[in-house]
C-alpha cells in the first residue's frame, strides 16, 4: 500500500532469503552489512500494514470491540481495525471498510490521528490510526456477516477520559488501541488543531493514487 522505505547505504542489504510466507504475514533472512562494516542476519516478519479506527461520538464516546486474539490467548478492547490486504485500496477507504464491518458505522468527518511501526525491531507493519467523527449507525439490513473470531466480537463505547484511564491502568494493550487513545486525549487538548487530512502522506511514501479524492470518501 505504500512506497518502500529507503535503505541508508550504511545498512546495505546483502541477501534476503524467503522462510515462510503464510495467508498474511512472511518471514525472511536478510544480511545486513552494519555500520562498521561487518555482516548481521536480521529475522524479519513481512506485513501488508494496517488501520485502526479512533470512532469518537458526539458525546465523546470511543468505539471499543473485544475480541478474541489467539496469539495471546485473551480477550481484547481494541479499536475497529484491519490489514491492509485489498490489492490497491487505500488506507482511508480501508479504514472506512473496517468501521462499517466491526462497528456498523459511517463517518462523516476523517482525519488522520497518529501513525506507528508496531514493532520495528523484528516486522515492517505499519498502521495507520484515524479520527473518525459525525458517526452513522448502518441499518440492520446492511450490516456485515461475522465469522470466525469476530462472531463473539461485543462493541460498546465509553467516554474518552474513561479510556484513557484504562490505557493507564493497563486494561488495554492493543499497540494500536493505546496509541490511538493516548492521541485522542493529546489532539483534543490542543483543540483538535494538530490533526493531519485523512489522505496526509504516509511515513515511507505517498499514499496510492486513487480515483476517489479525500473529500469524496467523506460519506
Amino acid at each position: 500500500m505504500t512506497e518502500e522505505p529507503t535503505t541508508p547505504s550504511e545498512y546495505e542489504v546483502l541477501n534476503s532469503t524467503p522462510i515462510f510466507t503464510g495467508r498474511v504475514i512472511s518471514l525472511r533472512t536478510d544480511e545486513v552489512r552494519m555500520s562498521d562494516g561487518t555482516v548481521a542476519t536480521r529475522e524479519v516478519v513481512g506485513h501488508p500494514g494496517a488501520v485502526a479506527i479512533l470512532a469518537l461520538d458526539e458525546q465523546e464516546r470511543v468505539v471499543l470491540v473485544n475480541q478474541y486474539r489467539h496469539p495471546v490467548r485473551s480477550y481484547l478492547d481494541e479499536l475497529p481495525a484491519g490489514l491492509l490486504d485489498v490489492d490497491g485500496e487505500p488506507p482511508l477507504v480501508g479504514a472506512q471498510r473496517e468501521l462499517f464491518e466491526e462497528a456498523a458505522l459511517r463517518a462523516g468527518d476523517w482525519d488522520v490521528l497518529v501513525d506507528l511501526y508496531a514493532s520495528p525491531g523484528m516486522t515492517d507493519e505499519w498502521v495507520r490510526v484515524y479520527l473518525a467523527r459525525d458517526l452513522v449507525e448502518v441499518g440492520e439490513d446492511e450490516r456485515f456477516v461475522a465469522e470466525h473470531e469476530e462472531i463473539t466480537m461485543t462493541v460498546r463505547r465509553v467516554p474518552l477520559d474513561q479510556a484513557i484511564s484504562m490505557v493507564l491502568a493497563g486494561e488495554v494493550t492493543n499497540a494500536s488501541a493505546v496509541a490511538g487513545i493516548l492521541a485522542a486525549g493529546a489532539a483534543r487538548a490542543s483543540g483538535w488543531s494538530q490533526l493531519r487530512p485523512a489522505d496526509s502522506a504516509t511515513p515511507v511514501g505517498t499514499m496510492p493514487d486513487s480515483a476517489t479524492s479525500a473529500n469524496s470518501l467523506r460519506t
